[in-house]
C-alpha cells in the first residue's frame, strides 16, 4: 500500500562563535574540568554573545540544511522551530527566521517541550507532510539557554550550552514498509506531575521575569533512564524492528551517563549511539538535530540507515521517532 513519508533530504546546524572549556568555566565557577566530566561527560560548550539570538543561530542553521538539500527557501511551506529560549514573548521565532529566509509565504510557527521539542517538532511536521497539508517542512531547534542560567549554581551552569540544529522534511511516496524512507513512527508522552524536577522559576505569565532553570539532577536521571523507554518501545513495535536493526541511536545530549544507561536497558550497543554531550553541553531543543549533523557530516550516518531519535525534557515530556535516512 502506497502512503506519504517525511524524507529527511537535508541537515544543518550553527553555533555560537565562543568555545568555552571546563577549565575556562572554572575560572569563574566554583568546579573543576576532573568533576563535570566525571558526572557528565562534557568537556565544552558554545556560549552566545547578544548578538547571537536564537533566531540568529536558527536561520544559520536552517540556512545550511536548505544548502545540504540543494533547496531555497521557495521551496518550503512550513517552518517549525522548536525552543524554549524564544527571542521575544512573540512574534515567535519561527517567523524570524521564516522572515532571515528571505520567506513571504508558508506557515511558520514554535513549539515548546524543552528538550524534548525537536522529537515533537519532527512529528508535528510529519503530521502535516503525511496528510498533504505541506510539501517541505523546515524543523529546526535552536537554543540559549546560557539566557536561563543561575551562574551561582554550578550544578546547572555547568551543563548547558547554546546552539541550532535544523532538518529539511520532503514528502514522498512510500511502500507503507519498514524499508521506506523517511519518518517511520513515532511516540510522544508528557506528564505535568513533575514539574519541580526541571524547571524555569520566571515567566511573563507569573513573575513577569525571565527566571533561572531549576534542577533536581538525581530525580531527572532517574526518571530518563526508569521511565522514558515506553516511547522507544512503542515506536519498535509499531514498526516491526527491534534494537538489533537500528544503525544509530541519537538521544538528546544532556548527560552521557544517562545515554549510556538508558542504551544498555534497551539492549541497543553503545557502538550505535551518536554521542557529541561532550562538545556541546546539554542544548535542550537543539542538541539532536546537533548531533545528526556531525554523524551525518563525518560519515556515520548514510542513506538508508535506520536512526532512532529520542528525548526527554522538562514538565515531563518525552517521545521518540523512527527514522529511515
Amino acid at each position: 500500500m502506497t502512503c506519504l513519508r517525511s524524507v529527511v533530504v537535508g541537515c544543518g546546524s550553527a553555533l555560537p562563535a565562543r568555545c568555552v572549556t571546563n577549565a575556562a568555566l572554572a575560572e569563574t565557577v566554583d568546579t573543576s574540568d576532573e568533576w563535570i566530566v566525571q558526572r557528565t561527560g562534557i568537556r565544552q560548550r558554545y556560549l552566545s554573545d547578544a548578538s547571537e539570538t536564537t533566531s540568529v543561530l536558527g536561520t544559520r542553521a536552517a540556512k545550511a540544511a536548505l544548502d545540504d538539500a540543494g533547496l531555497t527557501a521557495a521551496d518550503i511551506d512550513l517552518v517549525i522551530c522548536a525552543t524554549s529560549t524564544p527571542d521575544h514573548t512573540f512574534p515567535a521565532t519561527a517567523t524570524q527566521i521564516q522572515a532571515g529566509l528571505g520567506m513571504t509565504g508558508g506557515v511558520a510557527f514554535d513549539l515548546q517541550a524543552v528538550c524534548a521539542g525537536f522529537v515533537y517538532a519532527v512529528t508535528t511536521a510529519d503530521k502535516f507532510l503525511v496528510t498533504g497539508a505541506a510539501r517541505r517542512a523546515l524543523v529546526v531547534g535552536a537554543e540559549t539557554f546560557s539566557r536561563l542560567l543561575d551562574w551561582e549554581d554550578r550544578t546547572t551552569c555547568v551543563l548547558f550550552g547554546d546552539g541550532a540544529g535544523a532538518v529539511v522534511l520532503e514528502a514522498r511516496a512510500g511502500e507503507g514498509t519498514s524499508a521506506d524512507r523517511g519518518v517511520l513512527t513515532s511516540s510522544l508522552r508528557s506528564d505535568g506531575r513533575h514539574r519541580e524536577k526541571l524547571y524555569v522559576d520566571g515567566g511573563p505569565g507569573s513573575t513577569g521575569t525571565t527566571g533561572h532553570l531549576r534542577m533536581t539532577g538525581k530525580e531527572v536521571f532517574r526518571f530518563a533512564v526508569g521511565s522514558v523507554t515506553d516511547v522507544i518501545d512503542d515506536a519498535f513495535r509499531a514498526s516491526g524492528t527491534t534494537a538489533d536493526d537500528l544503525d544509530w541511536f541519537v538521544p538528546h545530549q544532556a548527560n552521557r551517563r544517562i545515554i549510556e544507561a538508558s542504551a544498555d536497558k534497551l539492549g541497543i550497543a553503545r557502538d550505535k549511539v551518536v554521542l557529541t554531550v561532550d562538545r556541546h553541553g546539554n542544548t535542550s531543543a537543539a542538541s539532536i538535530p546537533l548531533a545528526l549533523d556531525v554523524a551525518r557530516k563525518d560519515g556515520r550516518i548514510k542513506d538508508g540507515d535506520l536512526v532512532m531519535i529520542e528525548a526527554i525534557g522538562g514538565g515531563f515530556t518525552w517521545g521518540a521517532a523512527l527514522i529511515r535516512w
